[in-house]
């Protein structure tokens, strides 16, 4: 496993309760109840205001619906303390996790990298992403990052889907800071698990 890498398909996750910044339990892996079985889709981001992070999340906000009917949890981590979050985060549909002490970045193996920023393949999605930023400032839609965030500016992405028995069914970690899944990648690999699922619920 590359360097840095801490979890790969079929690792086994120690289950846990984090808190949400609006003081929600969240449980990693979903607590199982009745009907489908949920899958956590846990994705560590950057900074509070990270134009690239929030440009992502309304694409997942925009087809919240998507994920619940595929049975799919999303928890976002950021390495910004909560209080910081909270204005950027307030009208997201789903969990928002402050990691301002990076723990969970260490424990999952989510590293930062001056390629995060540096990566040619990153520039036209940063340009992108602070145009998109730009015009919400100006609208009042959008509000600013801090001009020294905490954790810094160069965190690298990553995505973790997780089953019910904590095991982790696919992973990325990024490469540069918009290397990521896209709301179709996980629900693609939300619905592979579930047909593998099912197969071999056929065949106990």
């Amino acid at each position: 496993m590359p360097e840095g890498r801490l979890f790969s398909p079929g690792s086994l996750l120690r289950p846990r309760v984090l808190q949400d910044v609006s003081g929600r339990s969240v449980s990693i892996p979903q607590v199982l109840g009745r009907g489908e079985p949920t899958l956590v889709h846990l994705q560590f981001r950057r900074f509070a205001g990270c134009p690239v992070c929030n440009l992502h999340l309304r694409s997942f906000a925009r087809r919240h619906r998507e994920l619940e009917m595929a049975g799919v949890r999303e928890v976002v981590l950021f390495h910004s303390p909560a209080d910081e979050l909270r204005p950027h985060t307030a009208d997201l549909p789903f969990a928002v996790v402050a990691d301002p002490d990076k723990r969970l970045y260490a424990e999952f193996g989510v590293a930062s990298s001056p390629r995060a920023l540096l990566d040619p393949r990153a520039w036209l999605p940063i340009l992108r992403a602070v145009g998109f930023a730009l015009v919400g400032a100006l609208m009042g839609t959008f509000r600013p990052p801090a001009s020294n965030p905490h954790g810094g500016r160069l965190g690298l992405p990553a995505d973790f889907l997780i089953a019910p028995d904590g095991r982790v069914v696919a992973c990325k970690y990024g490469a540069h800071v918009d290397d990521h899944w896209s709301l179709d990648d996980v629900l693609a690999r939300a619905r592979a698990w579930r047909e593998n699922h099912s197969r071999q619920l056929a065949g106990a």
